[in-house]
């Protein structure tokens, strides 16, 4: 074997991997060994006494009976029919109790001890333990008004806990450590497994996602860790290498320097939320996540292609050096290991070492092999060693794709060499292909999406892998001895890093780039049948080119979809539109059109992703205005999508500049992308196309000065081409309010209000009085925890006559038309949204 059979989640093969020859028949002697085992493990972590030692005493028996009477007929000479078929049944027995055995051993340590009763009572406790991973921070989420602040994870075992009666108590209990550092973030960051701390904590029960940990314990205090035990040398090393890769990307791109350790080692710490979210949307993450496809370009350059390692003309660096087979194997199984010692070992990461030492144990030992029994032993001792390996979805994901790269690949990779494509062509779509298949029901169990632009993606990005992979590692090895020549072969492989990062962002960004479908195992059942079907199809259509051109353009049709065949197909944006509140969730994005394509945004909402869809779906491309009306994360958390593709003149934003890590990241967004920041002036009145507005608030004279983010809101009176008057107030609170009155005692009615503060019960009664609109439209999100919007408003307005209209419910809404024929049309709600 090569690295090729080390694959990683969903696409992570070599377009050789596609062509390797197979051998016929297939050998599948440990594959349902391994089933069992992986099974009987995944049943047995939290099977409770006495059915795991029942479990495995019969199976135990049932093994023995067979050998026995396998053994019996060779000793009286009897035929050797079905002899095959007991070994081979005996072999699913012993796997099944060895896995039940490894499992229920593994799973009892979440049950017993000091740790999980101190959780079951969310007690407090105080616990030595030992660090296991590398700590990691969370990814900011919009929680309404703030970004939640990131907290540090790691995973750790608690060796010892002291009682209430200040006795130490001896455990081995798996916890995950969640610790809200402030100040101090960056010593915890900074530790290495294997190191061990004292911690004080409140424990807890772990989620249903974290069901591999006894407890959650909540560290007390802000402060830095107490360090009682330095970790091991090799920890050190391993330390000492990962930080001199960060080191040497100090000095590229910003994509280039968040990319590439995490390509190369795993390190995610640098990579943003917006560039996450496009490796999701393009299911490239398994490059973020080291996997099998590393090591498979490194021991691919020293064994060579996987048909030739065994061969007198093999290939790879090995035999240029003279290496012969023995000392290739030991060579190979050193850089294994310390691949794994790096790169941390991962569930993907310890399959593809587990393959690759098998293999290499072949070419060492002269035998042949099989790149699927390799794969089947991996799985076996991967799940004896680490039973929650059963359990997870990224292990069932790797083991998927690399199987489908041995097994579906190299038959569909020769299909289309039948009909005419280039063998390298047709080696690299059977692979990403086949990888996508089988891979894409697991991923919508937890995603519930598909991605159309997966196998495009990952065709273009996995040219830029190897060379990235192995510039990344000659790097890495050469950091400890000359720095200048690390930041130098990291410059150059921050030039195909940058085309992946490239292929992720611009894939995500395709309006048509994901599509909806029903999560849980009900919707991968229903995305299996429809694959199946799909392949079927495909078989008849590939005999005529025509179909296939045809489901191509559609595809292409559905992925770009222009917002002109939008408007035809789904009626959306109604014609004549002139202004529109986006479906962003629990915040705010509303848009004032202002001619062909052209566009005044009012607040950006918390998600990019939607934001941008909202905008292309509306057919802006030129915005020559966009305003953020004050500076919480629900209103400017979304900026970058609103700046993605599109023309912008100029961002407004209100003078108080709170919550101040919001107004940084409005700053350092706008400076990225170009565009200018400005204030606006009291009373500034503008207008671009037939669209005019003036700025009512904040203003002077009024008697009241801002002191809180939403009484800063910026609030608009606006009038259309088409003489439709609006009134857009942001998030101002009823002090605010009463300012804007007091400021403006003559305020026109309107025909549309945007409701202040997304619906919420804070309104003055005066202001609606005055404003008295026609149509009252209010941004919240489905399940939203405020309870926005409040009855009390809803019901308020409504009694002015106003028709109230809302994004939970209704999805984005147009307002067209004026006089007696203004009207608001809704496009429906998508799915429901998240606070």
């Amino acid at each position: 074997m090569t690295g090729t059979a080390a694959g990683s989640p969903e696409a992570e093969s070599r377009p050789e991997a596609a062509d390797a020859p197979e051998e016929h028949p297939a050998d599948l002697r440990l594959v349902l060994p391994a089933l069992a085992a992986w099974g009987a493990a995944a049943v047995g972590l939290t099977a409770r006494p006495p059915w795991p030692g029942l479990t495995v005493l019969g199976c135990l028996a049932a093994a023995g009976t067979l050998l026995l009477s396998l053994t019996v007929r060779v000793a009286r000479r009897r035929s050797w029919h079905g002899a095959g078929n007991r070994v081979a049944a005996a072999a699913v027995l012993l796997c099944t109790a060895a896995g039940t055995a490894a499992g229920a051993l593994r799973g009892a340590d979440l049950y017993r001890g000091p740790v999980p009763e101190a959780a079951g009572k969310y007690g407090p406790i105080t616990a030595e333990l030992t660090v296991v991973t590398d700590p990691r921070t969370t990814r900011p989420r919009i929680w309404g008004e703030r970004a939640a602040q990131p907290a540090v994870l790691l995973e750790a075992q608690v060796v010892r806990v002291t009682d209430a009666h200040g006795e130490p108590v001896a455990t081995r209990a798996p916890v995950l450590v969640i610790v809200r550092p402030g100040a101090a973030a960056g010593a915890w960051l900074r530790l290495l497994p294997s190191t061990r701390l004292t911690l004080t904590a409140r424990a807890e029960p772990p989620a249903d996602d974290e069901g591999r940990f006894a407890a959650v314990l909540r560290a007390r205090g802000t402060g830095p860790p107490r360090i009682t035990g330095p970790p091991t040398t090799v920890q050190r090393v391993a330390g000492d290498l990962r930080a001199g890769l960060r080191r040497a990307t100090d000095g590229l791109p910003a994509d280039a320097r968040a990319l590439l350790p995490g390509l190369v080692v795993g390190d995610t710490s640098r990579i943003g939320t917006e560039l996450h979210e496009a490796f999701k949307a393009t299911d490239l993450t398994h490059l973020l996540a080291v996997s099998g496809s590393n090591l498979a370009v490194v021991l691919f350059l020293l064994i060579g292609p996987p048909g030739r390692a065994l061969r007198a003309e093999r290939g790879g660096l090995a035999p240029r050096l003279g290496i012969s087979l023995r000392a290739t194997a030991l060579f190979g199984g050193a850089l294994t290991l310390g691949f794994v010692v790096v790169c941390r070992p991962e569930p993907s990461v310890l399959r593809a070492a587990a393959c690759g030492a098998i293999t290499l144990l072949a070419i060492g030992t002269g035998r042949s092999r099989s790149l699927l029994p390799a794969l089947a032993a991996a799985v076996l001792l991967l799940v004896l060693w680490d039973p929650w390996s059963a359990r997870t979805y990224g292990f069932l994901l790797s083991v998927l794709a690399t199987g489908s790269l041995l097994t579906l690949a190299p038959r569909w990779s020769a299909a289309l060499r039948q009909r005419g494509v280039p063998a390298r062509c047709a080696g690299a779509l059977a692979a990403a292909a086949a990888a996508q298949a089988v891979c894409a029901p697991v991923v919508v169990v937890f995603a519930e999406r598909v991605s159309l632009v997966a196998i495009p993606c990952s065709l273009l990005a996995e040219p830029a892998v190897a060379p990235a992979t192995v510039l990344g590692f000659t790097a890495l090895a050469a950091a400890p001895l000359s720095m200048p020549v690390a930041e130098l072969l990291a410059r150059c492989a921050g030039w195909p890093v940058e085309w992946i990062a490239g292929v992720a962002r611009t894939g995500a960004g395709l309006p048509g780039a994901q599509a909806e479908w029903p999560g849980g195992w009900r919707g991968a059942l229903l995305l299996s049948a429809v694959t199946a079907a799909a392949m079927l199809v495909a078989r008849r259509l590939v005999r005529s080119p025509w179909p296939v051109v045809g489901c191509v353009l559609l595809l292409v049709l559905v992925v770009l979809r222009p917002p002109q065949l939008t408007r035809i197909v789904s009626g959306w944006p109604p014609p004549g539109w002139s202004f529109a509140v986006c479906d962003v969730g629990q915040g705010d994005a509303t848009v004032l059109a202002a001619g062909e394509g052209t566009a005044v945004v009012v607040d950006a909402g918390p998600d990019p992703a939607l934001t941008d869809r909202c905008l292309h779906e509306l057919g802006v491309r030129s915005v020559p205005l966009l305003l953020l009306t004050h500076f919480h994360a629900d209103h400017v958390a979304g900026l970058p999508g609103a700046l993605r593709g599109r023309t912008v003149g100029a961002i407004q934003t209100t003078t108080l500049e709170e919550p101040r890590d919001q107004a940084e990241f409005v700053r350092r967004t706008a400076m990225a992308a170009g565009v200018p920041l400005i204030r606006p002036g009291p009373g500034e009145r503008r207008r671009t196309g037939g669209l005019t507005w003036q700025v009512l608030w904040p203003a002077q004279g009024s008697g009241t000065k801002p002191g809180e983010p939403n009484d800063a809101s910026v609030t608009l009176l606006a009038r259309t081409g088409t003489g439709v008057s609006l009134l857009l107030l942001g998030d101002l609170e009823p002090p605010a309010q009463q300012g804007l009155m007091r400021a403006h005692p003559a305020l026109p009615q309107v025909d549309v209000l945007k409701v202040a503060h997304h619906g919420s019960a804070f309104q003055h009664s005066a202001l609606l009085a005055a404003a008295r609109p026609r149509l009252a439209l209010i941004s919240c999100g489905l399940g939203n925890p405020y309870g926005h919007p409040s009855p009390r408003t809803v019901a308020a307005l409504r009694s002015q006559g106003a028709l109230v209209m809302r994004t939970d419910t209704d999805g984005a809404i147009a307002v067209m038309g004026s006089g007696g024929g203004l009207r608001a049309v809704a496009r429906g709600p998508r799915h429901p949204r998240a606070p």
